[in-house]
């Protein structure tokens, strides 16, 4: 497998989401391990803006060519944006996970939350053991 890439200003999820804080906003999407995993991605389901949901929730669907996976919240939020983009061209996410390739963006229910998820180091050993 090629090297994971893994920006260290995220954190991320053991169902293989990554979050990015910004003030009281953050960015959700899914990691490079989850889409080499899923292989092409053809379809991806966002939830509707304005939707609030707790940590762990299902959010969304990201299909490939393999299979179907949910998404999942990293921490708790209103939804506040999804990447529409990602309709027409949903193998974005294939080639850019971290940019142009994020999911949904969110209001912080509360920041703390994120704590309980893993640093770059903690998640590239969590994928090295599997």
């Amino acid at each position: 497998m090629a090297e994971l890439k893994t920006p260290s200003e995220l954190k991320y999820t053991k169902n293989d989401e990554w979050l990015k804080i910004e003030g009281d906003t953050a960015t959700i999407g899914i990691s490079d391990f989850a889409q080499d995993a899923l292989n092409d991605i053809v379809y991806v389901e966002f939830p509707d803006v304005g939707a609030s949901l707790k940590q762990g929730a299902a959010f969304g669907v990201v299909e490939s060519v393999k299979a179907a996976s949910d998404i999942f919240m990293p921490v708790a939020g209103t939804v506040t944006e999804v990447n529409s983009s990602l309709e027409d061209s949903p193998e974005t996410i294939n080639t850019d996970p971290y940019g142009k390739g994020w999911l949904i963006k969110i209001k912080l229910d509360n920041a703390a939350e994120a704590d309980s998820l893993m640093d770059s180091a903690a998640y590239i050993e969590f994928c090295a053991s599997r």
